[in-house]
Formats: C-alpha cells, structure tokens, sequence
C-alpha cells in the first residue's frame, strides 16, 4: 500500500491520476439509480407470464427485507465508492499543497454538509423538515469522518476495524430484547410476510430492533408534528456505522489501485477480495443474522461488499487494464458529477415529465409502456444535463 499518510506530507508529490474505472462505476451506478428501473415493475404486472419481465422486475426492486437484488447493490455501491476515492481526494489535495489540518477541516465540513443535503432532499415535498438520517448522503456524512481516520493505516488496522465494527453491531442487536409475542406488528408496521423471523434472528426484525429503538429515542428530540414513530421501509440512523465497513473495504480498494503491483494484480486480487468477502457473508447471512440491507446487518456488509468488489474489478479490468477508456465516456460524465445528478434527480426527477406532459400532452405517459418512456426522459435529460456541465467543465463538490 502506498497511499500517503494523513497526517504528513511527501516532499513534493505528484498529482495522481484520475481513475477512469472509478468514475465509470460510479456513473453506471447513477444513471441505475436514476432510471427507477425504467418502470419496469408496471410492465411486468402486466405480463406475469413473462420470466424475463419477472426476473428483471426483481432485480430492479428493493426486496421486502431479507435478501439481495442488483437495486439493492446501488446505495453499497455509493458507500464502497467513496471508500475507494478517499486515497485519491487525499493524494489531489496533498499534491496541490494543502497541509494536514485543512484537509481534516475539509473532511468534517463535508460530513457536516452531506448530513444536512440528505435531511434537506428527504424533506422535498414536505411540510415541516423531516429529520431522519437515513438518506445515502446522511450516512456517508455521518461515518466519513471516522473512515478518514484509518487512511494510511494499513491494511491490518482496517481489516481489525471492520471486524470490530461487525462483531460489535452485531452483539448489540442480538443482545436487544425481542418484543413480546403479543406485539402489535402493524403498529410498526411490520406486519406484513417476510419481515419477522422467529428465534435468534428475530433480533434483526423490522422497526422492533436496537435501531429502530434508538431513533425512537433520537427522532423524536427532533420537531415532528405528531412524533416519530417508524420509519416505513425500516430504515434507521446506525445503519452508518456498519456502513463504515462498507466504506473501508472501499478504502482498501483504492489504496491497493494506488500501490505499486501491475494493473493484472490488482485486478486478480479484487476478484479474490470479493470472493471471500461473499463465501463470508452468505454464511454470516445462514448463522449469524439475515442479510438485510434496510438495516445494513453486518451480513449485508459482507455480502453486498462482495459485490462491489466485484463490480470495481470488471471495471477495473476493462478500462484501467484492457483500455477500452473511450466506451466508458457515457457514464465518465456522470461519474464525474455524482453528487449533481442525485440531487438533481431528487429536485427534478418529477418535473421533468410533468414538463413534458404539459407540453406534449397529459397523456404522453400512459399506457403499460408509458412509465418507461417517462423514466427514459428522466435519464436522457439528467444525461444531457451532466454533458453539458462536463464540456463546460462544471463539476459540483463537496
């Protein structure tokens, strides 16, 4: 590992180079999220024959709870990311002279905004504020801090801080008491089937957990017209810290792109990264506790960390090694704009075929295939608008 320590410089160090695989993935990632699976789920409703309608309409799906599809890989994709890019946000700022202290100002102010953005877009549309924290860019600001901290430090004190934050979720959920058997589920709302398990795993059911307990306890020192009571999907606050190993593997990620083996090495040793990192979690997932994204389980850590992995290393593998940069253009200018293309998909992902409607009709979306078409505009003008922000070289950070 040759990322830089972070805290001391290197007499004058080169300015790194822009990883090209990194911003593709976090392109591919972006433009996923904001297609909204291209409707594909209201097309299937209307083929339930069609297994390929019914695989995709799955995959491009939250599952109820327990289990993983490819859109539950968009939001550990995001987290892994920002993992990986940290060795190389440091090395940019370390080259352009910027000293120890005002990177680690830098480091709590962007946490500090990323907070807030998430609070601000999950309170789009809504009366009052709404004061959660369960929004992707709230969890990165919530655990960025703390991941900065082992930048550098090797890849022995960052494997101990995973296993450390695993194991240490892990024993404070199973160590939560379950609720009694005559708990009303549907006042949590998680009465319906495939979100409580009997038995040990019945530690990691929804909104009876340690996390939902504690944003019982955290929402509501918040203003909320008629308190906080549960979140709907499940989502909670300390879902962040066992994101923080999500992001690590991350971190390690980037600093093994940034050491000294060939780009071949690397890549061979991503694939086996994410092979252990899935057998681990989907035995986790069978022993331990269930994998389940919502509340980020330290199985889910594991097994969604595989994945990106994974993903990392096929892109790694055809744009860094194999070349083939100029076909990865497409989701470069994206990659490149993350941050705008989210926050511009949240403000604008609804007027954007409102627009259209009024314009070209109100009934230019319907029919069965209307949602796609509508989604497919979403992403095209999101697209363009991300060109040109790149040809102009504009690029909103953090």
């Amino acid at each position: 590992m040759n990322a830089p320590a972070p805290h001391g410089q290197p007499d004058s160090p080169p300015k790194p180079e822009r990883l090209v695989s990194l911003d593709a993935y976090r392109g591919f990632v972006m433009l996923a999220m904001v297609s909204g699976g291209l409707g594909i789920g209201h097309v299937a409703e209307h083929y339930p024959d069609n297994r390929l309608l019914q695989f995709l309409d799955y995959q491009l799906s939250h599952v109820a709870w327990v289990g993983c599809s490819f859109w539950d890989l968009i939001q550990p994709s995001f987290m892994f990311m920002v993992g990986v890019a940290m060795p190389y946000s440091y090395a940019s700022r370390v080259a352009r002279g910027d000293s120890s202290a005002r990177i680690a100002i830098h480091v709590l102010w962007r946490a500090l905004v990323l907070v807030l953005l998430g609070v601000f877009l999950r309170s789009n549309g809504s009366e009052f504020t709404r004061w959660t924290f369960e929004d992707v860019l709230s969890q990165i600001g919530l655990g960025y801090a703390f991941v900065y901290l082992l930048l550098g430090r090797g890849l022995r004190v960052q494997c101990v801080a995973v296993a450390g934050i695993l194991l240490g979720y892990w024993l404070a959920f199973s160590l939560y008491p379950v609720p009694p058997t005559d708990f009303d589920l549907a006042s949590v709302n998680a009465a319906e089937p495939g979100v409580t398990f009997s038995g040990f795993f019945a530690h990691w059911n929804k909104n009876t957990n340690l996390a939902w307990a504690f944003d019982f306890w955290f929402l509501n020192l918040f203003p909320w017209p008629d308190g906080w009571r549960f979140n709907g999907g499940g989502y909670a606050t300390l879902s962040f810290i066992p994101s923080m190993g999500t992001a690590i593997l991350g971190l390690m990620a980037g600093e093994l792109l940034r050491g000294s083996p060939t780009q071949t090495s690397k890549a061979k040793a991503l694939v086996v990264s994410a092979v252990v990192c899935l057998a681990l979690g989907w035995l986790a997932g069978l022993t331990l506790c269930p994998i389940v994204k919502r509340i980020w389980t330290p199985s889910w850590v594991l097994f969604s960390g595989g994945w990106t992995l994974a993903m990392l290393a096929a892109f790694h593998w055809i744009i860094d090694v194999r070349g083939l940069k100029r076909g990865a253009f497409p989701l470069v200018v994206v990659g490149m704009n993350s941050i705008g293309i989210y926050v511009m998909n949240a403000l604008a992902g609804g007027w954007i075929p409102q627009t259209l409607r009024t314009h070209f009709g109100q009934d230019l979306f319907e029919g069965v295939w209307g949602p796609m078409w509508s989604r497919s505009a979403v992403l095209t003008a999101l697209w363009l608008v991300c060109w040109w922000m790149y040809r102009r070289k504009i690029f909103l950070r953090i």
